[in-house]
């Protein structure tokens, strides 16, 4: 791909993952750099210098980006794509800079997908579509079968799914959350407003667990052993509470075994279970959860919920899953067998506790409304949903 005056973030993961180099000038304030940044496969050298500081003194901005990035090519970016464009026209490509500005900046950058089809279930009775909500480490799932689909924890923005159903000519039976997230707005009671398919959460996520207060959306409940048909191929529900008391996984039987983890099991750590204000009462719950799913044939392929480092968990085509065997030998946070050793483990490996997960919930639990502006704030950043060990750079 040759280096443009603009790139969308679609093509900026693009160029992540072929390893393209370049690097990233990021001008925006403190606070949100320290909140997130750009990130993938091969996160590019970054500088941060505040928008502020290029208009205060504007040859000494040049100096320090030609120092440490040298003259190109660069990567501008800000919050929403209009700042670093101007410091691109106006200040840096009239001084010989080879810059190019992503459009829509970071806000872009966290509302964009790709969409792999999992190459295993070319080769089954039904196809996987893995949505990778890449700027925030977030994964959606469609699985279909003979003309019907089935949406497992489907996200905000509905029309990337809608656009998919259309083009493969796909029928929605149902749309499941494996959970009432705390990280990332849920697309499942939008969808089945719009498709009139129903919207399932097991009950016991039904309620606030900070408000105490029960949901106000319509939905139905999810329960353990409860079995869903899409096509020729069943998808059976677990309960697994531990990140939350209403905590799914479904096991998909087809000629392979997958397994849809949501927030429970990741490639590369385990889930937290402390976002419902409850992590001592909890843990202990997902320790048992995990030794329950654990004990599947080392076969299944895991399709988990998030990630937290591309560079790590990311496979060669893109995907992001791995056989149950191969995480017993690879997932560091699978290694205590104790209960009580697990429990002080991961009590102590909590990463920071995001303040806005808490409206998070609120909205998803129809507590609270908020325009688009609000939803995007909400949702600024990764998501942080595993122990703290998987936000490492190592």
């Amino acid at each position: 791909m040759e280096w443009k005056t603009q790139f969308t973030p679609e093509e900026v993961a693009e160029l992540l993952e072929r390893g393209v180099g370049f690097g990233v000038l990021d001008v925006r304030n403190e606070e949100e750099f320290r909140r997130w940044r750009l990130e993938g496969p091969n996160t590019p050298q970054t500088l941060h210098i505040p928008y502020f500081e290029a208009l205060e003194d504007e040859e000494a901005f040049v100096s320090r980006v030609e120092a440490e990035l040298g003259r190109g090519p660069i990567l501008a970016i800000c919050a929403k794509g209009g700042s670093s464009d101007w410091i691109a026209q106006e200040i840096l490509r009239p001084r010989g800079f080879q810059v190019a500005n992503m459009i829509g900046g970071m806000e872009a950058w966290g509302s964009s997908y790709r969409i792999r089809l999992l190459p295993e279930s070319k080769q089954d009775t039904v196809r996987i579509w893995q949505l990778d909500r890449f700027g925030r480490g977030c994964l959606h799932y469609v699985v279909a079968s003979e003309g019907e689909a089935i949406l497992i924890d489907p996200p905000r923005h509905i029309e990337r799914v809608l656009e998919l159903l259309s083009r493969e000519g796909l029928q929605i039976r149902a749309i499941l959350d494996t959970h009432a997230h705390a990280d990332h707005i849920s697309g499942g009671p939008a969808l089945a407003e719009r498709t009139g398919a129903p919207y399932y959460l097991h009950p016991y996520d039904g309620i606030h667990p900070i408000d105490v207060l029960p949901a106000q959306i319509p939905f139905a409940f999810l329960q353990e052993g409860m079995r869903f048909s899409v096509g020729s191929a069943a998808l059976d529900v677990l309960h697994i509470p531990g990140h939350t008391l209403g905590n799914t996984a479904f096991l998909l039987q087809g000629q392979k075994r997958y397994l849809f983890t949501g927030d429970s099991l990741f490639i590369q750590s385990v889930a937290r279970p402390d976002l419902g204000g409850r992590g001592e009462a909890w843990a202990p719950l997902h320790f048992r959860s995990l030794r329950r799913l654990l004990h599947l044939p080392a076969d299944t392929i895991v399709l988990p919920g998030h990630y937290a480092s591309a560079a790590r968990e990311q496979r060669a085509d893109g995907l992001f899953a791995a056989p149950l065997g191969e995480l017993l030998r690879s997932n560091p946070d699978l290694a205590l067998q104790e209960e009580e050793a697990f429990v002080s483990y991961i009590l102590a490996h909590l990463p920071e506790f995001p303040p806005q997960y808490v409206d998070i919930k609120r909205v998803n639990a129809g507590l609270l409304r908020l325009d688009e502006e609000g939803l995007n704030e909400l949702e600024l950043g990764k998501n942080v949903c595993a122990l703290s060990g998987a936000y490492t750079t190592s």
